[in-house]
């Protein structure tokens, strides 16, 4: 399973060349942020959300490239793997998340930019 560091998979994203979607809950999207662009479906929704979701972001191509994001890459690693038995080719993992891991230090000690979310 791919994984990517938290510059990588913002610099992919900003080129265009992946989705990112960050799988973490509404109050966690108050509380620090999401990365620039990316999708947001709470993981905790259950597995037919997340999947319908990210279906509808990629227009329904299995092959698209995507990044998962949630706070310290617990979550993601269970998505990436459900997401890959569910037929998509390209999913790739942020396991440092947005707060730091063993990974590496996050998307929030790194510096890398958020948006607000006051309304998600």
């Amino acid at each position: 399973e791919p994984d990517l560091t938290a510059p990588e998979a913002y610099a992919a994203a900003g080129e265009g060349r992946l989705r990112l979607i960050d799988i973490r809950t509404p109050q966690e999207w108050r509380q620090t942020g999401v990365a620039p662009g990316a999708g947001r479906v709470d993981f905790y929704r259950g597995p037919d959300v997340l999947l319908g979701s990210v279906l509808q972001m990629v227009g329904g191509d299995r092959n698209a490239p995507i990044a998962l994001i949630c706070r310290t890459g617990n979550r993601t690693t269970t998505a990436q793997k459900f997401l890959q038995a569910q037929g998509f080719t390209r999913v790739y993992n942020v396991r440092e998340g947005m707060a730091g891991s063993a990974a590496g230090p996050g998307w929030l000690k790194r510096s890398l930019p958020v948006e607000s979310c006051a309304q998600c």
